[in-house]
């Protein structure tokens, strides 16, 4: 097996040299702006196909999943990732160099909690993929179409705006608002275990997310550094309401670099298991059973790569995002933020959109009805996990009749074991005595 996986490491590379990459993206570009601006006589169908046959690489196996998603077994040399320019010379890390160091009572508390309510993936009842491939969610035709444009699929748009001084990375008057707890410190990754809903969309164009961010950067310039991390409901990205694993990252605050899970080059993925933007099941219920899931992100203290866990263990290893993809994170994070984050798109005046956070009910609901963070950790210069304080985090929502938080600390709540520190979070959006 040993030998199997050094034959994976040195065949690194994308088959498609950087030149070629760039002179295929210039070409769809150019497509486009025949249709747009002369509308010369060019099949729109040509240049979506061009560009999902960019994006999908051939796969060794293809598995058709429950849910209507097609999972790509590709091998872990041809992903897309690697058409970056950046990482034309980048070797594969098949697995990170260490994994950061943590309390062995709080690991045997997660362990406890994730053996009887661990959120997994649909895909998962319908297949697997072999050794030294890559899961990875097929881009369809639909997918492309329902995007805004070509250039904007898989983005988020440019969130270079008046920022917030209650939260750095919150954008005010852009439609975004948030609940959402957050530090700031020289922190090398974080970690929390977060409860998985399936919240509802008001507007088509509209989604629901639950993520970590690591921050680092100008928050009023734009050179911000960003990896994100969680699950979200888009119909507009993935065609349903379902929560769906996902990550995103940028370099330059959102402006030109970066995208949703692998819909451009950067992220490296290298498990076979987990794919990004697949469904996730079960999930939690209002008075019935919770499910959550918990996601670690850190820097390696060798390579500098910052890694990915989904779940609890090196089984959950999900992938990377290179050390070269970055300014400010190449070295620390300077802030982490945990929380919930909708898009309002109703214009001023109107009805607030009545699109849910979390589980659609208040932080004072809690347990068993509100969504919630819990045990909210760092990972420091040593690479070891360590509890935050509770002084240390603080909150914020910025309407708290639509979407609230609220904070605890505990060792063990009402019997369920360690929580730390933790949140509960969410709301309805759109109610009368409320949010109008």
């Amino acid at each position: 097996m040993a030998k199997r996986r050094r034959r994976w490491r040195h065949r690194c590379c994308s088959s498609d040299p950087p030149l070629a990459v760039a002179v295929g993206a210039a070409l769809d570009l150019l497509l486009l702006l025949l249709l747009v601006v002369t509308a010369a006589p060019v099949d729109a169908a040509h240049v979506v196909q061009r560009h999902l046959d960019r994006m999908n690489k051939a796969a060794v196996r293809s598995i058709h999943s429950a849910d209507g998603d097609i999972i790509d077994c590709v091998p872990r040399h041809k992903q897309r990732a690697l058409d970056h320019p950046l990482l034309a010379n980048h070797t594969v890390q098949t697995s990170p160099s260490q994994m950061p160091a943590s309390s062995s009572l709080l690991d045997r508390h997660r362990q406890q909690l994730a053996s009887s309510r661990r959120a997994w993936q649909t895909w998962h009842h319908s297949g697997h993929c072999p050794r030294g491939t890559v899961a990875i969610r097929r881009t369809t035709a639909a997918d492309v179409q329902r995007a805004r444009s070509l250039a904007l699929f898989g983005r988020k748009h440019n969130k270079k705006q008046m920022r917030s001084p209650l939260a750095p990375d919150v954008v005010t008057g852009n439609g975004h608002e948030h609940a959402i707890a957050y530090t700031a410190a020289e922190v090398y990754g974080a970690r929390a275990t977060i409860s998985v809903w399936a919240p509802e969309i008001d507007e088509a164009n509209g989604f629901s997310l639950s993520q970590l961010w690591i921050l680092s950067g100008s928050f009023n310039g734009s050179d911000l550094n960003s990896i994100e991390a969680g699950w979200q409901v888009s119909p507009e990205l993935y065609g349903d309401n379902r929560p769906r694993l996902f990550t995103y990252w940028t370099s330059d605050a959102y402006e030109a670099t970066g995208c949703y899970n692998a819909l451009c080059p950067g992220f490296v993925q290298t498990s076979s298991r987990i794919a990004i933007g697949a469904s996730i099941s079960p999930i939690s219920s209002v008075g019935g059973p919770q499910y959550d899931m918990t996601l670690l992100v850190w820097k390696d203290p060798k390579l500098g790569n910052w890694w990915l866990s989904y779940g609890d263990g090196a089984g959950g290893l999900v992938g990377y995002w290179p050390a070269e993809l970055f300014t400010h994170l190449s070295d620390h994070a300077t802030m982490v933020e945990w929380g919930g984050e909708v898009v309002n798109t109703h214009p001023p005046g109107s009805a607030h959109t009545a699109t849910q956070m979390g589980s659609g009910h208040f932080a004072a609901e809690g347990f068993g009805r509100a969504a919630y963070f819990r045990n909210l950790e760092t990972v420091d210069a040593d690479n070891s996990l360590a509890a935050v304080p509770l002084d240390a985090i603080q909150t914020m929502a910025e309407d708290a009749g639509c979407y609230d938080i609220r904070k605890a600390y505990d060792d063990d709540d009402d019997g369920r074991g360690g929580w730390g520190a933790h949140f509960y979070y969410g709301g309805p959006g759109h109610n009368m005595a409320s949010c109008p």
